[in-house]
């Protein structure tokens, strides 16, 4: 999923940087731009399945909710670290004419960061009255089927994993039912931009920017993939695979046709509604593509041309954090490949082209390389045994 989300990004940086004149105004334009709406959802959807597996991992090993808690908003922080880190890279590249209020810039990895941060907060309110147990595994309840204590595992089961699924799949709905009334009526005026632009994305510019990413609404993906990473890893998911991945899709459907039907409805909740940029109703719709996307990644790495052995697909997810970081400079910094807001559609579909297969070649150096740099310099620095 992480190699689609990278696909897309590519398409919609690409045309979004070198598509000029008619180019710009055409059809072809605005369905790429439309395609652009799922790579961020898509990073921080995973970034919620991933931090459920993680926190699960950590509770397999009886940690406490309290040290569960300090491991994965330390890790959250990193990656808030490296998103303060490349605006620092984007302003120096760009100096003499970026301003600096781009220092500040509320972009896809601050937003990661600080969503992974939140969860692991919610994970600890949800957790710290369980204490340190462990989840019910695949094992232990397969050993209890026909048993008496077969009751207890599910009870357990229902005080940590599925109290966690509930939790996290309601707060990804009240930051989408919130994102309208934060973004208008009840915008946080009072407080500083920098600050401000975290809640409603305004940067310093007054408004909201539809164009940034700030918590509301994007932090609700990744609270979204966090119940889906929840589900996925129950004993009851494990035990049936296949029809619980199926009927993620079809509850991604139902929610895509519950969004449509919403938004049909002759009254409305809010006193302002912006249907592409702050509505539930297009949160929904997105969560449910997501979800639709997760079978088809279940139904490509099962039974599609991922066996098969090389996925370029597989390959980008794996260098995902790399290629994200690199590509920009190439398409929107100053070393573009190609002039901006200059070209017609043929070129700047070459230079995307040149621009993922350069990055799917970057991904196989950094994912096979890995490790070999500190195993050379092991060798080199290896005593040489002595004579017998």
């Amino acid at each position: 999923m992480r190699g689609l989300a990278c696909v897309l990004m590519f398409q919609t940086h690409c045309y979004d940087s070198w598509l000029g004149g008619t180019a710009r105004q055409s059809r072809f334009f605005m369905y790429s731009q439309l395609g652009g709406t799922f790579p961020a959802p898509l990073f921080l959807f995973l970034a919620g399945i991933s931090f459920a597996l993680v926190t699960e991992k950590l509770r397999a090993k009886h940690l406490a909710p309290g040290q569960i808690a300090r491991s994965t908003i330390r890790r959250g922080a990193e990656i808030f670290g490296f998103g303060l880190l490349f605006r620092v890279q984007e302003y120096v590249i760009a100096w003499g004419w970026a301003p600096k209020s781009d220092l500040l810039r509320v972009d896809i990895l601050n937003t990661i960061g600080l969503s992974m941060m939140l969860m692991g907060v919610m994970c600890w309110i949800v957790l710290q009255p369980c204490g340190a147990d462990a989840p019910v595994g695949e094992d232990s309840v397969a050993a209890d089927v026909g048993a008496p204590s077969l009751s207890r595992s599910l009870r357990q089961g229902w005080n940590s994993r599925t109290t966690l699924i509930i939790a996290a799949a309601v707060t990804s709905l009240l930051i989408s039912l919130l994102t309208p009334l934060l973004w208008t009526t009840w915008r946080l005026r009072f407080l500083p931009w920098p600050i401000e632009s975290y809640i409603d994305g305004v940067h310093n510019l007054g408004t909201p920017q539809a164009w940034l990413f700030p918590i509301f609404p994007w932090t609700g993906f990744a609270f979204a993939g966090l119940a889906v990473g929840f589900i996925l890893q129950s004993p009851w998911a494990r035990a049936g695979e296949t029809r619980v991945f199926l009927s993620l899709g079809a509850a991604g459907v139902g929610l895509v046709g519950l969004s449509r039907w919403l938004d049909a409805q002759p009254r409305q909740l809010y006193p302002v509604y912006d249907y592409w940029h702050t509505s539930p109703q297009f949160f929904l719709i997105r969560v449910g593509m997501l979800l639709v996307i997760v079978t088809a990644s279940y139904a490509w790495c099962r039974w599609g041309l991922a066996q098969s052995g090389f996925s370029p697909l597989m390959q980008l997810g794996q260098a995902s954090l790399l290629v994200y970081w690199v590509h920009i400079e190439f398409v929107y910094g100053r070393v573009s490949i190609l002039p901006k807001h200059a070209v017609g559609i043929g070129t700047a579909s070459a230079g995307l082209l040149t621009i993922t297969l350069a990055m799917l070649g970057l991904a196989y150096v950094r994912t096979h390389m890995k490790g070999r740099g500190a195993d050379m310099l092991a060798w080199i620095l290896r005593r040489p045994a002595r004579a017998s």
